[in-house]
């Protein structure tokens, strides 16, 4: 067996906290073609199987926490119980597809099994089906999730999941351990102390409350989904005229649809009002075959109250800087690394703590995936588009996830249904910034 992290048991404890939530991110892959029979299914599924032994464990916890959560293989697996089939009502356009996926963000995964789930979505207009898939986020995160949609599709899948650890040590792995455990009275107060020193705004940020905001607040049962999309070319070019990364385009762009959705609900924009959670993966190249969490996190202003664009960007590329810069990302890491030493029990009190008090610090989280640049296929079959999918909680009520595919960055918008209305505001200013962007990096008056 594998034990869990302290983020995974943090996911776990948070999704326990407030029954209204769901903590599975997922992909919702649009295919070309008729959907698959079972037969066809189960052999695309089988790849996965076979390439990931995450998807036949399960978590097992223990009364109390009295040891840690732990993956174990279930005992029941049966590949049925990770299968939905569905179809869309005419006319079988986006819009019902967006409410599908709205519906399928709201529903829990299953602790008894594998926390994963495939529905297949059939009557898709323009002779396409889609296929959703979810696992929960103690399983992975955005780029492992990438890489499990992967493990279903045509041509090669990469190697086998490598994350489980052998129960023997070499002889000098055990002089290494010895050697950390007797420097631990040395080591832990000199990490400890500096990463709470880099960490300090961060710990600021998400704690002192920020100006009130209908952002933020408690959340419904339900949920509203919505796109929006970008060409990559067209990003680069931005990029290049700017001076800039696309991470810094795609959040500049997210913060003019913010400041568009406030005005129109007749709110002021303020510095400092959103503060926003970016998620950083810490993940190694040689590690992308793993199905687990590898992230971090930085918690930065989003410049609502800027009206010009460009400015905008450039506030946005500097404050992204400047929390890179700090060593935020790396802080984060080596306190998750000290809080494996922990036991179980005190990590979940920590964080069940936690989510007894409401946040009123954060407004929104906005997390950017690389996703695949070659064309991926399922039986032949070309996935034309794949739209990102992610939960909402701690009082925000919407999140933004980014995901590139071949040449389009998709935004995928999951939002609270009784506070989000206007859902459809957001990814029509965000098209629309990147647009005028575009038309200044042209050198053209937008």
């Amino acid at each position: 067996m594998t034990h869990l992290g302290p983020l995974d048991i943090g996911f776990l404890e948070l999704e326990d906290s407030d029954p209204h939530i769901s903590l599975a991110i997922g992909v919702v892959a649009i295919i070309a073609g008729p959907a698959p029979n079972q037969e066809e299914l189960r052999i695309w599924l089988d790849r996965g199987l076979e390439s990931h032994a995450r998807l036949r464990q399960r978590v097992r916890r223990t009364p109390l926490d009295v040891s840690g959560p732990a993956w174990e293989d279930d005992p029941h697996f049966a590949l049925a119980h990770h299968i939905r089939r569905t179809a869309l009502p005419e006319p079988g356009g986006e819009p019902q597809l967006r409410e599908l996926v709205a519906t399928e963000i709201t529903e829990r995964l299953d602790r008894d099994h594998p926390l994963w789930r495939i529905t297949i979505v059939e009557h898709l207009a323009g002779d396409r089906w889609a296929m959703i898939i979810r696992a929960h986020h103690t399983m992975v995160d955005g780029i492992s999730g990438i890489t499990l949609l992967e493990s279903f599709c045509d041509g090669p899948t990469g190697a086998a999941e490598r994350g489980t650890r052998s129960g023997s040590r070499s002889r000098n792995g055990y002089f290494g351990w010895w050697k950390e455990i007797l420097r631990l009275p040395v080591t832990v107060p000199l990490r400890t102390v500096g990463a709470i020193r880099a960490l300090a705004p961060v710990l600021y940020s998400a704690i002192v409350p920020s100006t009130e905001s209908s952002l933020n607040g408690a959340l419904g049962q339900q949920r509203r989904y919505a796109v929006a999309r970008a060409e990559l070319p067209e990003v680069d070019e931005i990029c290049s005229a700017q001076g800039v990364t696309v991470n810094d385009v795609a959040v500049a762009a997210i913060a003019a649809a913010y400041r568009r959705l406030l005005l129109l609900r007749g709110e002021t924009p303020v510095p400092g009002e959103l503060r926003v959670v970016i998620p950083v993966s810490t993940r190694a190249v040689g590690a992308k075959q793993v199905l687990d969490n590898r992230i971090s996190a930085t918690v930065t202003e989003l410049p609502i109250h800027v009206n010009d664009p460009v400015e905008r960007l450039g506030l946005v590329h500097r404050r992204v800087r400047e929390h890179r810069a700090r060593g935020e990302v790396e802080a984060e890491q080596s306190l998750l690394t000290l809080a494996r030493r922990l036991p179980a029990g005190v990590v979940a009190s920590v964080f069940r703590v936690a989510t007894r008090f409401p946040q009123h610090a954060i407004g929104t989280l906005a997390t950017n995936v690389p996703g695949p640049r070659n064309r991926l296929s399922l039986g032949g079959h070309e996935i034309l588009e794949l739209w990102p999918c992610i939960p909402t909680a701690m009082r925000l009520r919407t999140t933004v996830a980014i995901l590139s595919y071949r040449d389009r960055l998709t935004f995928g918008i999951t939002a609270d249904y009784d506070s989000t209305p206007d859902i459809d505001t957001i990814p029509s200013a965000i098209e629309t910034e990147i647009s005028v962007l575009l038309a200044h990096a042209r050198g053209r008056r937008p």
